[in-house]
This record gives C-alpha cells, structure tokens and sequence, in this order.
C-alpha cells in the first residue's frame, strides 16, 4: 500500500493510486472511506458490569479496541509503592505548607492502597490496558459528524477520548485485528475492571454461572450474550413454552448439544424423532419404542440399588401408574388398584422373585405373564381380575403386543439416550413417554452413579393430557434436584400445562422458564401464569423464530436472540427446506456432512461480582 501525507486544507477528491491512502494531521482518506482515531486517557473512577456497552453498541461504523497486557507482580509492588510514598509525601507537603487538601490525590492514594491489598493477597493483578477508538464515514463532513456525537457519548460515559494527532496512521493499524498497540496509550486496570470492561457482559440477567454454564443466545437488548446455568439455581429443571414452529425444539437440542460439551449426561423422550440425528452425530443411543424387533419389558427390576431400597414394591406401584395409562387414564378405583396390586406380587412370586434382595437378579416376568395371574385365577367372568384381563388384551394378544412380547432387547447407556417414540401409534405415545421415563428415572435415581443429567420431555402434553402421567411428571420435577438431575419440560399446549394444578405446579418448580412466540389464544393464561407486562405479551405475540424471553424470576427476565453455529444449526434444525439443501436422504441417516463434531465453546466469565474502581485524571493513576 502506498502511503502519501497530505496537508490539513488537503481536500483531495479521488486517490491518486485504488492501493493508496492519505495521511493527514487527524484523518486517514482511504479508498471508499475516511477515518480519525482516537484514544481514552481518562476514565471514571468507578465502573460497572458492561460499561463499554453503549459504544460496542453505536449504530455508526466504530471499531474498538481493547489491547491488554499484564503487569508482573514484583513490578506492580515496586511501582504501587512509589506511586503510593510520592502521593503520601505530596500529603504531608500540602499540610505543611497550610495549603488546601488535594481530593484527587487522597481518593488516588485510596485507591492504590486497596489494589496494594489485593495484589499482597493475591486476589487480583494489574493490567496495562489500551482503550482506542476509530471512526469511519463516507466523506469528511460525515466524518466531523460522526466524530462529534461519538465524543459526546464517550463524554457521558465519564471518557475522555482524544485525537492521535499526527498519529493518524497508527490509531488505524492500532485498532486493526493485528494485535499491536502503536499508540501505546494505556491505563493500570486491575482484574475485576479489566473484567467490567469484557466485551459480551451484560447486565441484563444477574445470576450465578458456574462451570456448566450455556450460551443461549444475544440479548435482544443489547450487544451483551446471555449465558445461563441451570445446575447453580435453586433447582435445575426448566419449562419451554412455544407454539409450534417457534424454534422450541431447535432451543432445547442446542442446550442439549451444549451441555454434552460441559460432561453433562442427557436423556429425551422424543414423541415426533426429532433427536435421532443429533444422537447419531454424538455418538449417543437411540431406542426407537415401537420400531419392528425392538421390545420393552415394563417389569424389569433395576440391576443397581441401595442397600436399603425396596425395589420390587416400587416396580409394583409404577407399574399400576403404567397400567392405569394403558387403560385410559382414568385413576383406577381403590377395588382394582388393590386387585392388581395383588396380581403384580403374584406375577413377580411366580417367576421366582420376591422380596429378598438375592432374587431380583432373576429373568422378570412379561405382560403376558399377568394377564395369565390374572385369568388364572378362577374368577367368574364378571369379576375385577376377568375385566382387567380383557382390558390388556390388545397388549399382549391384540394390535398393541408388539411392544411388549418378549424380553427387553436394547437396554438405554451412553452420555446421550433418546427414545424416539414416533413408530408408535397414538393411542401408545402417552405411554411409550411413561416407560421412557420410567427408565430414564432409574438412571437418575441410581445411587451408585452420581452425576449431572438432563432429562428433556419433548411434547409434554402427550403426558400431562393423562392424570397418571402428569402426576408422574410432577413427581419426576419435585425430587429431580436431589438427584442432580434436571427436568426439561417442552410443549406447544399451554393450556394442558397450565390449565391443571400439576401443570402450574410443574412451572412452579421450574428455575428457568423460556417463552418463544405464543398463539393469540393462549398469550392470556401465559401472560397470568408468569405475570408478564403489557411489552413482555406484546414481544411474544410479535417474536420472530429463534426469539425468546428468558425469565428466572419476578426481577430476573431477559429477551434474546437463540444462536448457533453452522455445524450446530445442521445437526439441531427439523426444517424439511434446509434438511433438503443439506441433502439428506431422511432423518434416520447419518448427516454425511456432520461429520466433524463442534467445538465446545469456552466456558463464560463469572461476572456477577464485579465492582471497581479507576480514577479520571493522571494523578490518580497507582502506576
């Protein structure tokens, strides 16, 4: 590149070479633009969580650059020292000398003492920090413009931002990608500042972040991201309402994705197989319930328990939850509850296991096997042993037996286990959903296998339009956070949700409630159920795909943008448009262009704590 120095009243009209570019005193002519560069020499004395804010989110053409470099301990020490007896001295100087007390350089001395202590107690360090502005504009009275008003917004922001004058050149490279500081206008920053001062902090959802911490997307209302940990809340389940179409399943398999990076083991029950493609990438387990040769054997015992854990009766009581669901959800009277809580034992006793520990090693007992204790018996035909027999006649001899006729043949493992649910009719989803989740729960349940999961029910209401399975669910959210599991609870019908006690318990019990755009029809019962304003309804009703209201509490909401990267967008997308440019030949095959995995993203900054403090003249400066 050519350069050429120009004169101040040099007002070329077109450059001489397309390579070339002008230096003048302040302004640096490009081709198609002209730039002034300026640096930051003064700062206010205290600062908050993203107060660089304003200007990374200036509608005009800035770039800011931030060049750190720290500052080694043994230097920082020796030169706080100085900076701390010169200041002392000018004190004693000053009331000698009758003269008045200098503020600056008290408030500076204060300030050089505490970053004393800190640096003695190894609770921070120092940085040389550079702060340095460039503008650009078409033309220079454009320029002038610009360079007016980005003052004035620095000057609000207790910034004080001169002109590289004469140093035209070197505040553009300066703040070019290079890394390299050719201005070397710098300030001491010490840890939590420099921390204030990151990038993406934003204020906007005050909470912990721990090492588990998700990336769910850009705040809507500022250039800050929102990052979220749902295992450093009170407790750890989250509630995902949509309607469809939204991006409510695009969300919850980004989440999923992005968790697996952090360690966390993921189990779903998929009704629509939405998730076998993700599993497929990752290497993860999909059982598809209802597929031809796979069974499921509901009276399996649990191979890992506690020592003092009565697993046979908790089989017997889940498996009348089971059985009330496979015969239409209605609670069963006490009469038939008692009557094949009796067949159940019966069932157990018949294929060799009781109560004794020693014997629940042994092959269990099928369906089958009940409906035989249960006709077996003698009964007239009209007893309650003889209806319910008739009543399990489609799953064990009738269209439904498939399912359930033989052993079970694929046990779910793995850091991700899916249960894609679609090859079942409609009649069974509710309860291919229960048994998903009955098997998911004994991994969570497992004592002797202590770890963070994620448990994600997709198309919730299939469960809770049931009343056993909705107050399975219920029970799954109450005790999931002493397991150190979480529930993710996912639905397009608000109303099953809201609309029962067990539902509005369910969101109750839920940290973390995501609202994408919701139908006309039901922004009413959303709207009550988690007291949003008249602007947090209006911003549902009007959300586009992929944006969504975050809220963690009464004070504590937040509007974003989800994203993903291209890799993640290809392996968590369901559009069909999209899976044909991808040119995929169904969603059961592995994606010939995911082969690669994704990076993990780094793992985000706790910036909940940070106060500081920096001063806004030379003086006050420690170093």
């Amino acid at each position: 590149m050519k350069l050429r120095r120009r004169n101040r009243d040099h007002q070329p009209s077109a450059l001489a070479h397309p390579g070339s570019a002008h230096v003048g005193v302040r302004t640096l002519t490009l081709p198609s633009a002209v730039c002034a560069s300026f640096a930051v020499t003064g700062y206010p004395r205290e600062v908050g969580a993203g107060w660089l804010e304003p200007l990374l989110t200036y509608p005009g053409h800035l770039d800011v650059s931030l060049h750190i470099e720290p500052i080694p301990q043994q230097v920082a020490a020796m030169r706080l020292r100085r900076q701390l007896a010169r200041l002392e001295s000018a004190s004693r100087s000053d009331a000698q000398h009758g003269r008045l007390a200098d503020f600056a350089a008290e408030a500076a001395a204060d300030d050089a003492t505490h970053l004393a202590d800190q640096l003695a107690r190894g609770h921070g360090r120092l940085f040389k920090v550079g702060l340095y502005l460039t503008i650009h504009a078409a033309t220079e009275p454009e320029l002038a413009a610009e360079v007016e008003r980005v003052r004035a917004l620095a000057s609000s922001l207790l910034l004080d931002a001169q002109p590289a004058t004469f140093r035209a050149l070197q505040g553009w490279t300066t703040t070019l990608p290079l890394g390299v500081d050719s201005l070397n206008a710098t300030r001491t920053f010490n840890t939590t500042a420099l921390a204030a001062a990151f990038p993406f902090t934003s204020p906007d959802l005050a909470t912990t972040v721990g090492e588990t911490g998700v990336l769910y997307g850009l705040s809507a209302t500022s250039s800050g991201v929102v990052v979220w940990d749902r295992f450093a809340q009170d407790n750890h389940n989250s509630v995902v309402l949509a309607r469809s179409g939204a991006g409510k399943s695009f969300f919850t398999k980004l989440e999923a994705l992005r968790l697996l990076y952090q360690g966390v083991e993921v189990a779903v029950a998929d009704p629509e197989d939405e998730y076998a493609r993700l599993a497929c990438a990752v290497g993860g387990t999909c059982l598809r319930l209802g597929a031809a040769g796979v069974r499921w054997n509901p009276f399996d015992l649990p191979a890992s328990y506690g020592p003092h854990d009565d697993v046979l009766s908790r089989r017997a009581m889940f498996l009348q939850t089971l059985c009330a669901t496979m015969l239409g959800g209605a609670p069963l009277t006490a009469q038939t509850r008692a009557v094949l809580d009796s067949a159940i034992i019966a069932t157990y006793q018949a294929a060799g296991i009781t109560r004794e520990p020693a014997t629940w090693s042994r092959p269990a007992p099928l369906l089958a096997d009940l409906v035989a204790t249960l006709t077996g018996s003698g009964q007239a035909a009209d007893s309650p042993e003889a209806e319910l027999a008739v009543q399990f006649a489609p799953y064990v001899t009738g269209s439904y037996r498939e399912l359930f006729d033989g052993p079970t043949t694929t046990h779910p493992s793995g850091h991700l286990t899916v249960f894609c649910l679609r090859d079942l009719p409609e009649e069974m989803k509710a309860v291919g959903t229960l048994l998903a989740l009955d098997a998911i729960w004994r991994r969570v349940a497992n004592p002797r296998d202590r770890r963070k999961r994620l448990v994600v029910v997709d198309e919730a209401w299939l469960l809770m339009k049931e009343p056993e399975g909705a107050r399975f669910l219920f029970r799954m959210a109450k005790a999931a956070r002493k397991h150190w599991a979480g529930l993710a609870v996912v639905t397009q019908d608000a109303a099953d949700l809201l609309g029962s006690e067990l539902g509005q318990a369910i969101v109750a019990n839920a940290a973390g409630q995501i609202l994408l755009r919701q139908a006309p029809q039901a922004i009413g019962a959303v709207g009550d159920a988690f007291d949003l304003t008249d602007g947090e309804r209006q911003f549902l009703l009007t959300a586009e795909r992929g944006e969504a209201l975050l809220v963690a509490g009464p004070a504590r909401r937040t509007a974003l943008s989800i994203v993903a990267s291209p890799s993640e967008e290809a392996l968590a997308t369901t559009d069909p448009k999209v899976l044909a440019e991808l040119d995929l030949p169904g969603q059961h095959d592995q994606p010939r262009l995911l082969q690669a995995h994704a990076a993990p993203p780094p793992g985000p900054p706790d910036f909940t704590e940070i106060t500081t403090s920096q001063n806004d003249n030379e003086e006050s400066d420690p170093l």
